[in-house]
């Protein structure tokens, strides 16, 4: 009798093992399908949502589409760049000083786009915008723990 059920345990694992994982949507494709957008229409976009998030009203919302078509282009040309330097085959990782200058300039942008937020949005919508940028933060901090974390088992 213990025989029968540790072989059935044995094969019902086995099974599960066994099945083919279905893949779901991979964040890439959203991704690919946002880079076929104009840079126009990605700010849109971003703008829209944030007009249902944080309910504004028609001048916060075409100075907050300023804001992102800025960053949105930005981004953009950024990601060709990269893009760029990749297909030439220079890709070496960036020196101890360029990576300072990098994180710099993250971190400048992060204060003046603050700092252009609290001017457009009145205290209750900023406090929302701030709340839901530390989320946004902590989440893409999570995913990279996730997939540093995964990278570690693969070259295990």
């Amino acid at each position: 009798m213990k025989k029968i059920i540790l072989i059935a345990i044995a094969f019902i694992g086995l099974q599960a093992t066994a099945q083919q994982r279905q893949q779901g949507p991979n964040k890439r494709d959203g991704r690919q399908k946002m880079m076929n957008l104009s840079a126009e229409e990605i700010a849109t976009l971003q703008t829209k949502k944030m007009t249902l998030f944080l309910d504004l009203n028609e001048s916060q919302q075409t100075q907050i589409m300023a804001i992102n078509l800025e960053n949105v282009k930005a981004r953009k040309a950024h990601m060709e760049a990269r893009k760029a330097k990749k297909e030439a085959g220079n890709t070496e990782k960036p020196t101890q000083e360029e990576r300072l200058k990098m994180m710099n300039a993250r971190l400048d942008h992060k204060i003046e786009m603050k700092a252009k937020m609290k001017n457009i949005l009145n205290d209750e919508q900023y406090a929302k915008w701030e709340k839901a940028q530390m989320r946004m933060a902590k989440k893409g901090k999570d995913n990279k723990k996730g997939q540093r974390q995964g990278k570690k088992k693969q070259r295990q």
